[in-house]
Parts: structure tokens; sequence; C-alpha cells
């Protein structure tokens, strides 16, 4: 009795409440999408791209081809894989996520993430968050990175562990930062635990984020894998920011 209640009760919201755009608002026809006006901003990355940092490319270089970036500042993990570019939908979504409270996007970003990581997604032995500082995580009471690997690792049945990798210090704002500026901000600022590391040593980790600007972060924390023994780390990303196409 109390099942069926609880499902006409879901019918009833459903009702009352009709699924809207993810970004806008909009009325739209299934719950966890896009209108058509806000599809049509969302710029998706898609092949052909730079194989290390998911930058686009305007015509197919090949199979593995690098962008300049890549070549001239190689990054600490293997792969890097997004769903979009940094701007107008994306950036909409992930300020929602991040800023305004709305921890239901995540399962739909993560679906997104899913297919975009596909390929280093089935090579990942553990899947970890980007980790906040305890004060920030306080003040914003969740982080988004993992509430994103939450469902990232059950849509594709891996096991992760979002306390494995530890924020040991406070980072400025990376927002108008120059890249080695950016590097410096979080030089040393990652620590695999004690207890995490037998999870790590000798496994391929996939760590998961929202935003990649310059790699500076996700680098940092590359290093921090890679001292406790990780075997290799790729990376995931809902949305890295925009790079001239070659």
């Amino acid at each position: 009795m109390l099942g069926t209640a609880a499902a006409v009760s879901s019918r009833l919201i459903a009702a009352a409440m009709p699924p809207s755009c993810l970004a806008c608002g909009m009325p739209v026809a299934d719950e966890g999408g896009l209108c058509a006006g806000c599809w049509g901003r969302l710029r998706l990355i898609e092949r052909p791209f730079c194989d290390k940092l998911s930058i686009p490319f305007s015509y197919d270089l090949g199979a593995g081809a690098l962008s300049a970036e890549a070549i001239a500042n190689p990054p600490p993990f293997d792969r890097m894989r997004a769903v979009a570019l940094y701007d107008g939908v994306a950036r909409e979504l992930v300020h929602a996520l991040k800023y305004g409270d709305h921890l239901e996007i995540a399962q739909w970003m993560a679906g997104w993430m899913h297919r975009a990581g596909a390929e280093i997604i089935a090579d990942a032995d553990l899947i970890v968050p980007v980790p906040l500082f305890r004060r920030r995580l306080w003040s914003r009471r969740f982080n988004q990175a993992a509430a994103l690997v939450a469902a990232i690792a059950k849509r594709a049945g891996k096991p992760y562990a979002l306390s494995a990798v530890t924020r040991i210090r406070r980072t400025e704002n990376q927002v108008g930062l120059t890249r080695k500026a950016r590097q410096a901000n979080v030089r040393g600022a990652f620590r695999v635990d004690e207890a995490h590391r037998p999870q790590i040593a000798g496994r391929r980790v996939l760590i998961v984020d929202d935003v990649a600007t310059t790699g500076a972060t996700l680098g940092a924390v590359t290093r921090s894998l890679g001292r406790a023994g990780a075997a290799g780390v790729d990376a995931l990303v809902f949305a890295r920011v925009a790079h001239e196409a070659i």
C-alpha cells in the first residue's frame, strides 16, 4: 500500500510540475533535457580533438593527434575528456550545480560525462573527485565533483573513493590567475591519505571535476596520486575552457 501511494504521489507531482529545461527552466518533453534553444547553444566537444586535452580541432589530424598546448605544456595525466566548452549553457549548468544548490543536475551532467568519457571510464580501476578544502566544503555543504563521481560510478559500475585525495591547504580562487600562478597556487595542495594508498597503488585512477581551465588543479591531483603509486591517471570534466581550434 505504501509503495502504491508513493507511486501515485510521484505521478501527481510530475503532473503538477512538468519537466523543464535544465538551463533556462522552459518546458521540455522529457526530464533531464534541454530546450531547443539551449541545446543549440551547448558547444559539445566531438572528434576530432586533442587526444590529451580534448581541445577541438577544426579538421582531422589523425589518431592520437596532440594540440600545440599539449605539446608545449604536457599535462601529468594521460588523457582528459570533456563534454562541452565552458561557455553559454555549459557555464549555466555548472553554476546551477555549484552555486545554485541544484544538486539534482549532477545526475544529468554525469550522464553526458559518462558518454563523453566512455573510453577512459572503461580503463579506470577507481574514480575519485577533486576535493574541496574543508572550510569551503562546510560553506558550500557539498562537493559538486563528488556528486558527479557518485553518479558516474553508479552508471559505469565502477568503484569510487570520495575521500581518497584530500586538499591539505586552502588555495586561492584560480579565476584570473596566469598558468604559472595557477600551478603555484595548487602545488602541494593535495595528498592521498595513508588509509587509501592500497586502493591507489598499481591502479589506474580517473579524476573527476566539473570544469578544467589550464588543467593545473587536475595536474596537482594527478601528482598526488602518482606519489601514492597510481599506475596511470586520466581526467574527466563536464566542461573545459575554450581554446582556439587548430
